[in-house]
């Protein structure tokens, strides 16, 4: 990368402090990212060239056409917060009661409006074309980027790069998984309807609690014995709620969880199963129940030829040893999944932790808080991404 646009990166990166600090204060959750959205499509409304367009009212997609014919490419940050209440100690905290940007969202918008800034003054070295999507609702599913793909916001996308702060990591490190790296995320319900009574006559009851806790340990075997050890999922009993009274015995039970895996076909085949165990154990007793299910998001899986793509980029514009490739994917779940199942994807986590900073807290903490070093690696590594389109040596 050449001394001109590490200058540019650098220049970005300052105002990217004041973004993202802006952000921070005023969080929205999810699906009501609308001032978020609108602040964003200000700021960028100073860019010349850009074209700003809102296919949903909380989010803001905005293209830019290169000098010269070619691909488009694009790069996503998500804007929404979480329900917390912040702790950081920033002097920055949100302003709103119990709303927080816990997960660095805010650092993921002021990066890629970073990029955004840098990119506009390369239009002569551009052939091709970069989208900028500012997402909603990454946190709650169906999420925002199912209704963006379902909207056509990447129907003429070549390719899709995607970052997330890591806290876990220091700044300075670029972490990268092959494959897998992060799970689908599904939610289950099970209702158990039996007979409830006094809890001095059980015999004369269908006791739902007594069922329940035999499911529980029931849908742990799925795990140890009906899965091959390499595709385990993580199988989470979350929720057993039953009555609310000593001497009572319900007349039903509730439980709820929720279902992790890196593997397709794994997603596709416990559902089937915990069925099979619960309604069993339930006409075993003489009860009756149902299983709910809600979809989450699908499995993370970067693609060969993205990942390629990053793994020479980082290799070329960064020093040598920044770029960390991971071993083992994560159980948690990202919604920029729903851009990988249409188009091929990459998807990368940016180092952010330093204790010297107090940045040591993992996301959805309400301590959390990152080194803000961290953007101008953030910014920088987006350019790196989209460099194939530049001319920059």
């Amino acid at each position: 990368m050449n001394h001109a646009t590490e200058q540019l990166i650098s220049a970005a990166a300052e105002e990217a402090l004041r973004w993202r600090r802006h952000i921070h204060a005023h969080p929205d959750l999810s699906f009501q990212e609308k001032p978020t959205a609108d602040y964003i499509a200000r700021e960028l409304s100073a860019f010349a060239g850009l074209e700003i367009s809102r296919p949903l009212e909380n989010s803001v997609i905005a293209v830019f056409h290169g000098a010269h014919p070619g691909p488009m490419w694009a790069l996503r940050a998500d804007i929404d917060a979480l329900p917390l209440q912040e702790e950081s100690g920033e002097s920055f905290c949100s302003t709103v009661p119990g709303v927080m940007h816990a997960c660095g969202h805010d650092a993921h918008a002021a990066m890629l409006m970073g990029a955004v800034k840098v990119l506009c003054q390369l239009r002569d070295q551009l052939h091709g074309s970069i989208k900028f999507i500012f997402q909603p609702a990454e946190e709650v599913p169906p999420g925002g980027a199912r209704e963006l793909v379902e909207l056509g916001v990447v129907d003429d996308v070549e390719h899709v790069f995607g970052l997330h702060v890591f806290p876990t990591s220091p700044v300075g490190v670029i972490a990268l998984k092959e494959g897998a790296y992060v799970a689908s995320s599904d939610n289950f319900d099970i209702t158990i309807r039996g007979k409830g009574g006094h809890g001095s006559m059980p015999q004369h009851c269908i006791d739902p609690v007594t069922i329940g806790a035999e499911m529980v340990g029931a849908l742990q075997q799925i795990v140890a014995r009906n899965i091959d050890p390499g595709t385990a999922p993580v199988l989470t009993i979350a929720t057993f709620q039953a009555g609310d009274s000593y001497n009572v015995i319900p007349d039903s039970a509730r439980l709820a969880g929720t279902l992790r895996t890196h593997n397709q076909q794994v997603r596709e085949t416990v559902p089937a199963l915990m069925s099979r165990i619960v309604n069993g154990i339930a006409a075993a007793h003489g009860a009756s129940c149902d299983i709910q299910w809600q979809k989450g998001y699908a499995v993370g899986n970067n693609h060969d030829v993205t990942n390629a793509i990053a793994r020479e980029a980082i290799g070329r514009h960064f020093p040598a040893g920044t770029l960390k490739l991971e071993e083992k994917a994560l159980f948690g779940s990202e919604d920029f999944s729903s851009y990988q199942e249409k188009i091929p994807g990459t998807f990368l986590f940016i180092g952010c932790g330093n204790k010297e900073k107090g940045a040591t807290w993992n996301v959805h903490n309400p301590h959390f808080r990152i080194d803000e070093d961290a953007l101008a690696v953030g910014i920088k590594t987006h350019i790196a991404l989209v460099s194939q389109l530049l001319n920059d040596e």
